[in-house]
């Protein structure tokens, strides 16, 4: 499969360089693009939302199995979940939202304005997003 057999599935679809694309993710509900989408030049499409949605819940939404993520002649050696690099300017991108995320609430706490639950819920989530971000980089200290 090409990634326009995916893409055509979803909606906000930008294109944000060769063979890479940022979309709504159909798997929950979604206001701006936290979804990217890369066509590998071996013909592999890989999909990651930066919500945390699974790639068989995207799939599942849109109508597509998890060979559809691969060309016929790697069909047979592919795996689901099988982990892959992102383009470094995804994880930036997602990395940036969740700093944003936490200086807000800095500010808020600076000038003596409460968080409620929520906002210390989503506080966390950023929190542990950076963390796996990190973490994943390869560029966490031991």
């Amino acid at each position: 499969m090409s990634a326009d057999a995916l893409l055509s599935r979803l909606s906000g679809v930008k294109s944000t360089g060769p063979g890479s694309w940022i979309a709504k993710c159909p798997a929950h509900e979604d206001r701006n693009p936290s979804m990217t989408v890369r066509e590998r030049d071996d013909g592999r499409v890989l999909v990651h939302c930066f919500t945390g949605c699974e790639v068989e819940s995207i799939l599942g939404v849109v109508g597509l199995e998890w060979d559809a993520l691969f060309p016929p002649d790697l069909k047979a050696d592919s795996k689901p979940g099988v982990r892959h690099a992102f383009l470094e300017a995804d994880v930036v991108g997602a990395v940036a939202i969740e700093a944003l995320v936490v200086a807000t609430a800095a500010a808020n706490l600076a000038h003596g304005v409460d968080l409620s639950l929520e906002d210390r819920a989503r506080l966390m989530v950023a929190a542990e997003r950076i963390t796996v971000a990190v973490r994943e980089s390869g560029y966490a200290s031991a």
